[in-house]
């Protein structure tokens, strides 16, 4: 699961609320051992994806940086390319 959460930090453009969000609720999954809480525990699950995801706004809002901003496009294409080399047969 934490592969998929991203680096949000110094993008141009910056990460969306759906970023953010989707970073928080694999952050929550990953420390609460569910990716469907079951309904018991429901209610905790989404309030903890909700304070993680405020936390983290605050905090991308508030980090400070000299380097320039990543462009996402190349940022992707390297990705693929230590995909392709690590997946290669």
């Amino acid at each position: 699961m934490c592969r998929n959460i991203r680096t949000l930090h110094n993008f141009d453009p910056p990460a969306t609320e759906d970023e953010v969000s989707a970073a928080a609720l694999q952050y929550v999954r990953k420390i609460s051992g569910y990716s469907k809480p079951s309904q018991a525990n429901a209610e905790a699950f989404e309030q903890a994806v909700e304070e993680v995801t405020a936390v983290s706004r605050h905090l991308l809002g508030h980090l400070v940086t000299a380097a320039p901003p990543k462009d996402r496009e190349v940022e992707a294409a390297k990705a693929r390319a230590r995909a392709e080399q690590r997946f290669a047969a």
